[in-house]
């Protein structure tokens, strides 16, 4: 069967072009987690607020779009327990419970629903992929900016204008950058 008609096939993620095995699974788990640690580094202190703006929450998404649901879940996991405790892989190489914490737990949740989506087909089109970012990013501020709220103790309105707001430029932005990317790798996987 030629790639071609392999990538067309529904509930496909890009990871799984490559064969199968479970040292392959391992793999991209461990390489998901080390990418969204990598990408949490590239950080921008945001006055007023505790949290940075960082490359993070493209990572993840991008993480589970391309490992689909569950292998994008476990390296959220991983990156999360590892974290915990105490690899400095969090933005700005923290690493603990951090009033930001309640972000990470919404990119687990958010790792798996679009790596679901995923499956069935949403990361092939552009237009899909944005509703497909846009459904993510959504996760992750509604677990990130109450826990934020609580951990800070901070009001909602408070919480909303530090953790939300300086932040929808930046997302739409790596949204953008998402719409182009996995829809072309697909695009170019079909070529073959």
């Amino acid at each position: 069967m030629s790639t071609a008609a392999v990538s067309s096939r529904p509930g496909l993620v890009l990871a799984d072009l490559i064969p199968a095995s479970r040292v392959r699974d391992a793999a991209l788990v461990l390489g998901g987690a080390a990418l969204t640690g990598l990408a949490a580094q590239i950080a921008v202190p945001v006055p007023g607020s505790p949290v940075p703006v960082t490359g993070q929450t493209f990572a993840a998404l991008l993480v589970g779009t391309s490992l689909g649901a569950r292998r994008g879940t476990l390296s959220l996991v991983v990156y999360a327990l590892a974290g915990l405790a105490g690899v400095p892989w969090f933005a700005e190489g923290k690493s603990g419970v951090l009033v930001s914490f309640g972000y990470i737990i919404g990119m687990m949740l958010a790792a798996t629903v679009v790596g679901a989506l995923a499956r069935r087909g949403a990361d092939r089109s552009v237009l899909r992929m944005a509703g497909t970012m846009l459904v993510g990013e959504a996760i992750i501020y509604a677990i990130g900016v109450p826990y934020l709220a609580l951990a800070a103790d901070m009001s909602a309105s408070a919480a909303i204008a530090a953790g939300l707001t300086p932040f929808l430029i930046g997302d739409a932005l790596k949204a953008a950058l998402a719409m182009g990317l996995l829809p072309t790798a697909w695009k170019f996987v079909n070529k073959r």
